[in-house]
């Protein structure tokens, strides 16, 4: 079958299906006179790319090392372990978060901000409670002088915040931030290791190309 009756049998979108294929999730079909040709075992690979990516919520090169059939026994079973353990964490905030939200609820003031509580619950769940009992003008005076608290794991950092991991010698990496790519066993070797360094060399060959048109129309 082609590639929008396979896409439409798990209600996705053949550019999903063709996305899933550059990002390593899927392998590419046969191809009949040049067209993607879907048969029985590759609806199979869709739909476990479904299981990982919708399903499971696992990232694109997490989902890919599952549901690819390029790894072994071993690397697919640690990839979906450390997803459940990284599920478990959000859940355990997802927990947190909602039980403070029910608990700010027992408050009756019609402006929560004037709440006789709010300096207790800023001072112990907030940065704030780092300068200690001052009010609130001498605390921010203070804080200043005190060191960022770190980023919460549930909110990662930009990727141009994250420093370059040391990369072995023969080792691919991303032509963009110069990352290591993760290595496939068939298909074309990725060159990015995102789909943000994708996307910034699509907008890098995008400007270049207009630049040679503007200077081929000036000349």
């Amino acid at each position: 079958m082609r590639i929008g009756e396979a896409a439409a049998l798990y209600g996705l979108t053949p550019s999903t299906l063709r996305w899933w294929e550059k990002q390593g999730v899927l392998e590419p079909p046969a191809r009949d006179g040049g067209r993607r040709s879907y048969r029985n075992h590759d609806l199979r690979r869709i739909g476990l790319a479904y299981l990982c990516c919708v399903t499971g919520r696992m990232l694109l090169d997490d989902a890919a090392v599952v549901a690819s059939g390029t790894s072994d026994l071993d690397a697919w079973q640690q990839t979906v372990r450390d997803q459940v353990a990284r599920l478990e964490r959000q859940m355990a905030e997802l927990r947190a978060a909602h039980d403070y939200l029910n608990n700010l609820l027992r408050c009756s003031d019609d402006d929560i901000a004037q709440c006789r509580y709010l300096d207790l619950e800023l001072i112990s769940r907030t940065p704030r409670g780092r300068a200690g009992q001052q009010d609130l003008v001498a605390a921010a005076r203070a804080a200043t002088a005190i060191a960022p608290c770190p980023v919460p794991e549930s909110s990662p950092p930009r990727r141009d915040e994250i420093p370059p991991e040391p990369v072995e010698e023969g080792e691919p990496t991303c032509e963009i931030c110069a990352q290591p790519v993760i290595r496939l066993s068939r298909g074309r070797p990725r060159r990015y290791c995102s789909h943000a360094c994708q996307q910034r060399a699509y907008r890098r060959r995008k400007r270049h190309t207009g630049k040679k048109a503007r200077r081929a129309a000036h000349n």
